[in-house]
């Protein structure tokens, strides 16, 4: 038998459920989220669920310490530069071994047993995912720097039609996040950079990054500088400035592109809690920080 606080939380989910029922929803899915099993059963329950409730939940995952470990395996060591692995010939196939071979369809199989219909993608399927070669923007003494890392991509277009497909027939896409050159090539491309540019093109209602803190700081070091809500001309201030550290850079500039893109709202949400993707979506508190366009 249901309480009286269950209940509640079901009133108070009811507006939601509505305004919300048919809309796409981009979850971008990494971090402790994806290691700890415990946790990571309850976000794809809260995916699931998405489904069950109307929505038209798109999940696009990321791997790092999966790739990690794999080239540590290969006796390749990991180097960052703004956020972003540098990817060699090598790194880049142990890369997609890693994220379309082990992760992804381990993430679809989850998500089927939890009841869901769940396909997986990369972008080579149908070219999901058109990509170039990344050059890494380096802020130095308030100049920026491009710096080559290797097979790392841009995303230069998304197929929507294949998505939309699988979404209007009752599926989720689950991305992982490989890009194709024009000659076929691979390029590892950062999970939030692809969520976002996937949550622009599809114009989602909401973008969810995932991530291992509560939300955007002003100031990454100082957890009392905690933002709620934050304007995209903001974020890249923060940016620009070296008040968002290196790993957060690229889930600031995901919402940044899926609001360009067309994307209605983009949060930045706790992965480490149990069902923060059901608390943000169908509560009136939320979580985490939210990014607009504009705050009037």
């Amino acid at each position: 038998m249901l309480g009286n606080e269950q209940i509640k939380t079901l009133v108070e989910a009811l507006p939601y459920l509505r305004d919300f029922k048919g809309k796409t929803v981009v979850v971008k899915y990494g971090g402790n989220a994806m290691i700890n099993e415990e946790i990571k059963d309850k976000v794809l329950q809260d995916i699931v669920f998405l489904q069950c409730a109307g929505l038209r939940p798109v999940v696009v995952h990321g791997g790092g310490p999966e790739i990690t470990m794999m080239l540590a395996k290969a006796g390749k060591k990991s180097e960052f530069v703004s956020g972003l692995r540098v990817t060699d010939a090598e790194s880049v196939g142990l890369a997609e071994m890693a994220l379309v071979g082990k992760i992804n369809t381990d993430l679809v199989a989850r998500l089927n047993v939890l009841g869901g219909s769940a396909v997986g993608l990369n972008g080579k399927d149908a070219s999901l995912i058109k990509a170039k070669k990344h050059l890494a923007d380096v802020y130095e003494n308030g100049e920026v720097n491009l710096v080559d890392i290797g097979f790392v991509g841009n995303v230069e277009a998304i197929n929507t039609g294949l998505i939309e497909v699988l979404l209007d027939a009752g599926y989720i896409p689950v991305i992982a996040p490989t890009g194709v050159g024009n000659n076929g090539e691979t390029y590892n491309i950062n999970a939030d950079s692809v969520a976002g540019e996937i949550a622009g093109a599809l114009n989602a209602e909401k973008l969810l990054v995932l991530t291992d803190v509560k939300g955007i700081y002003s100031d990454y070091k100082d957890e009392s500088s905690f933002i709620s809500t934050l304007s995209f001309e903001k974020a890249q201030e923060l940016i620009i400035r070296g008040n968002i550290d290196g790993g957060m850079i690229p889930k600031v500039k995901a919402c940044i592109t899926a609001l360009s893109g067309g994307a209605k709202k983009a949060h930045i949400i706790d992965g480490r809690s149990e069902h923060t993707i059901l608390t943000e979506i169908f509560s009136d508190e939320g979580i985490g920080t939210e990014v607009v366009k504009a705050i009037y």
